[in-house]
């Protein structure tokens, strides 16, 4: 038995060794951690557990050895929750994948579906294995499949530590959230060469899909970071928002409110009552919810919305908020695409959804019209409308025409509604609406500026506050902004054990 054990520990070792000392110091020469050393750091110590490890690949033709087929699959904790884990192995046949690389994550991804926990996949690749042929993209559509069929079952997670391309970039396109380590990892569908050979465009990989261009231009990544360890401890407090699974509510953590009593004069002053006036409605954000932090998402992409976790009494909520600093906080194709794609994830597992509204509209533009502004703006709407967790919406200044309609409005669902004596609901501003309304009087007037001026003042006086809306039943209550967090805690509580369902069908056809 002894000579056993020791042949079962010396595999085990090469195994673990990958693809040797001298690939393994030319990845750390990259600025690259080992698969097994990021594992290390993204689990809490100690706790993770191999699977098949033994899995070889079956290609007769292929001579190089390749100890355990590229990639580590098993599972851990991270802070004391279970996850599990593959984490591609660069070292081996560059990370490419084949058969039985797909083999071993796909079965890892079953066991995490089975067990109601999430997936974490730690990409690092050359794209599919040439050797194999067909079968390494065989092995990529397994993969796709199990993506999209746990899709809204179990969080998953990309995590890009290195090349992605070609088919490869389709299994963390359809996770939940992409995170990616800024000048060591890159997403395309084709490299530079082939573009330039095709197209004759000429770029770097970093220019073309390094982790800024993919998460401020194409909005494909959730999240940047400087460093992998950096990324991986973002996993880690990401994960600590989210519920294991759809069935489970999201994890409540001990609440204390020493810091309450900071911040409720600070939100008299950080919306500017004037309507033309900038400000960052982050700093809203910071005040309300739990000692001011805030994990943003898309932080970079579509800067006129801003979305993230947070916690009110513990609790994580998710925040969708329209941002003045931008585009006056107006909403465009992109901002459209993150807001929706982020209620539908909030909904999906449980978590209830904190709306602070300041729209001027959509944009306007022929561009915008022509790439689909109303199909793009039409799924804020058709999410929010399928939404059944708790949704409450303050309405902090503006709340302008169909883009009002669409911010987690009553009349699409909203469990509560409630606006600061500065909120303007209305069809359009003031000003737009007096030159339409009163154009003839204004043209016929001997002092049309005068004219004019009395007219906006009418306007915003009849129609452009929070009381004529909260007459007609839209808005809940008018509030002091300084009430804003004990508003929300108590719709929190009151929504806690909210049962709302919708008509039976197969799905719903979202508006993509």
């Amino acid at each position: 038995m002894e000579s056993k054990i020791l042949e079962m520990q010396e595999r085990r070792r090469k195994i673990e060794l990958g693809g040797g000392d001298l690939r393994i110091m030319k990845q750390h020469e990259k600025g690259k951690l080992t698969a097994r050393e990021r594992l290390d750091i993204l689990l809490d110590e100690g706790t993770f557990r191999e699977i098949n490890t033994f899995i070889e690949h079956r290609g007769t033709h292929i001579t190089e050895e390749a100890p355990g087929e590229g990639v580590v699959t098993g599972w851990g904790k991270i802070n004391g929750r279970t996850v599990y884990v593959f984490a591609q192995d660069f070292t081996v046949f560059g990370g490419a994948l084949g058969e039985m690389h797909a083999l071993k994550i796909a079965r890892i991804m079953d066991l995490a579906a089975k067990t109601g926990a999430p997936i974490i996949g730690l990409n690092d690749s050359g794209g599919a294995r040439i050797q194999e042929g067909v079968a390494s993209l065989d092995g990529y559509g397994h993969i796709f499949y199990r993506n999209s069929i746990y899709s809204g079952v179990i969080p998953q997670i990309s995590v890009i530590m290195g090349p992605c391309a070609g088919g490869a970039v389709y299994s963390p396109a359809i996770t939940d959230f992409i995170f990616m380590v800024e000048k060591t990892s890159q997403m395309f569908i084709t490299g530079p060469k082939v573009i330039e050979t095709v197209t004759g465009e000429k770029i770097s990989s970093e220019d073309l899909g390094g982790a800024r261009a993919q998460s401020s231009i194409s909005g494909v990544a959730h999240f940047t970071a400087k460093s992998e360890e950096e990324v991986l401890n973002d996993v880690r407090r990401l994960l600590s928002f989210l519920p294991q699974n759809n069935l489970e509510d999201p994890p409540q953590i001990p609440y204390t409110s020493d810091f309450e009593d900071d911040y409720r004069d600070e939100l008299m002053h950080v919306v500017p009552v004037e309507g033309t006036k900038v400000y960052d409605v982050r700093d809203v954000i910071h005040l309300v919810v739990d000692h001011g932090d805030f994990m943003e998402i898309h932080a970079n992409f579509a800067k006129n919305a801003v979305v993230g976790f947070a916690r009110m009494a513990g609790q994580p909520v998710g925040i969708v908020a329209n941002q003045p600093k931008f585009m006056a906080g107006g909403l465009d194709i992109d901002s459209s695409d993150k807001i929706a794609r982020f209620i539908r994830f909030c909904d999906a597992f449980n978590i209830p959804l904190i709306t602070f509204e300041d729209v001027t509209g959509f944009i306007p533009g022929v561009l915008q019209e022509h790439r689909g502004i109303i199909r793009h703006g039409a799924k804020i709407l058709y999410a929010y409308s399928e939404a059944t967790v708790p949704k409450i919406t303050v309405i902090l200044r503006k709340a302008f025409g169909g883009a009002y309609v669409a911010m987690n409005s009553k009349a699409i669902g909203a469990d509560l509604v409630y606006a600061w004596p500065t909120g303007e609901v209305a069809v359009m501003g003031s000003e737009g609406a007096a030159n339409i309304i009163y154009a003839k009087e204004i043209a016929e007037s001997n002092d049309p500026a005068a004219t004019r001026a009395q007219k906006i003042a009418e306007y915003k006086e009849k129609f452009s506050n929070p009381y004529v809306a909260a007459a007609a039943g839209m808005v809940d209550d008018v509030i002091d902004p300084r009430e804003t967090r004990m508003k929300l805690l108590e719709g929190l509580e009151l929504l806690r054990n909210k049962r709302e369902t919708r008509p039976p069908k197969k799905h719903g056809n979202i508006p993509l």
